[in-house]
């Protein structure tokens, strides 16, 4: 079982700190218009376009994008960058509550064929419901999963090819049919800690994600849904969401983290933490429960930090140290059975060629990766020796 890894596409805006970071001030409730802010990179296409190239370049097979108010369209936005690269898939992220399911399976087929098979689905069913009220979702938490499994029962039945017909509490389709199914059919990722959210990933995941958690927790996680999973007949694999800093040594790498936590100060910590409170979500709180708001003690296990965890929702961990120890934690979340790997780090150019270039070779060396990227800066010489061009960090 090799490892797959991602990289993450910051399109809500990125920057070299865990704050401001959005190109859309104030959240975007305040003001009506985009507002420069001082240290932010706007998430537009040029910029974009670097981070998805440097991802194909270095060796990540997809980057994940984000869904929701902040961010740009998950679906337009790829499909443009989809012209700029060759290889890189792109985990689009999409709320089953704001579209149709046989729109959805059609819009997957569409895009299947626009970027010859490079679409991965990340289905994100929402942990708050004030952000599902602003795209006019007012269900609870625990009845949008019931609509997520309706959801993605219509999307596999209408990717069939065939008339398919579904009578549900949310959905009622009569007839629905993609008339060209998409092909390759795209892999469905999933994640949702709750008892709600368990039975939908047994039945419909290929990949469950789970945020960065300590590697027990992982491991009980796994249990819970390849479980769940045999009793519905089914093999699911599992994904991991981190954050990354490694570096040429542990201590600089712990430096850029002390760095980053230099940035916040106590009213921004507590703000945030009131505000994260608040979600419904099973996994957010599970995030706020590994450091309890504290600045303590915040490498919770070997090379796991929760800082970032202190001022952002959603995956709130990052591998920190060394090239060799950040290869050893992902060999160790492999051990437990975690194939895929979706990374991220601020600010996430840097960051990706950080990873790319100390990480990756190490994982292949291990064997864990099928093969190393092959670097731009190598050009074959006389006699098959490498000739290495010079260049400098």
């Amino acid at each position: 079982m090799s490892v797959h890894l991602h990289w993450f596409l910051p399109t809500g805006g990125d920057g070299r700190t865990l704050v401001d970071r959005h190109a859309y001030t104030d959240g975007g409730v305040k003001r009506s218009r985009i507002a420069p802010v001082s240290g932010v990179r706007a998430p537009d296409i040029d910029y974009l376009t670097q981070i998805a190239k440097a991802a194909e370049q270095l060796g990540f097979e997809a980057v994940l994008t984000p869904t929701g108010t902040w961010c740009e369209d998950a679906w337009l936005t790829t499909v443009a960058l989809a012209q700029h690269t060759e290889r890189l898939k792109f985990l689009v992220a999409f709320r089953p509550g704001v579209i149709s399911p046989v729109l959805a399976a059609q819009m997957a087929a569409t895009y299947q064929r626009i970027t010859r098979g490079r679409l991965l689905l990340n289905v994100v069913t929402g942990g708050d419901s004030t952000e599902q009220r602003r795209f006019g979702d007012h269900l609870d938490h625990d009845r949008r999963y019931a609509r997520t499994d309706e959801f993605l029962s219509v999307v596999r039945g209408v990717w069939s090819g065939q008339p398919f017909d579904f009578d549900g509490e949310h959905y009622q389709v009569e007839g629905g049919l993609t008339a060209l199914p998409p092909d390759p059919l795209p892999e469905i990722f999933f994640g949702g800690s709750s008892a709600a959210a368990g039975p939908v990933a047994a039945r419909h995941t290929d990949v469950y994600l789970t945020w960065g958690e300590p590697p027990e927790q992982v491991k009980q996680k796994i249990d819970w849904i390849r479980g769940l999973a045999e009793k519905e007949g089914r093999t699911v694999r599992f994904g991991i969401r981190l954050h990354t800093i490694s570096r040429d040594s542990s201590a600089e790498a712990w430096a850029t983290a002390n760095r980053l936590l230099d940035d916040l100060s106590p009213e921004t910590v507590a703000a945030a933490q009131e505000a994260l409170g608040r979600s419904e979500s099973v996994g957010q709180q599970r995030m706020l429960a590994l450091h309890g708001g504290s600045r303590d003690d915040l490498e919770i296990s070997p090379n796991l930090w929760a800082g970032v965890g202190l001022v952002r929702g959603g995956a709130g961990t990052a591998l920190v140290g060394s090239h060799s120890d950040v290869a050893d934690r992902i060999e160790e979340y492999h051990a437990l059975g975690v194939e895929h790997f979706v990374l991220s780090g601020y600010p996430h150019l840097e960051e990706a060629y950080w990873f790319g270039e100390g990480v990756i070779p190490d994982l292949a060396a291990r064997g864990l990766l099928p093969r190393i990227p092959a670097s731009p800066l190598i050009r074959p010489a006389v006699g098959g020796a490498p000739l290495l061009v010079a260049g400098g960090r």
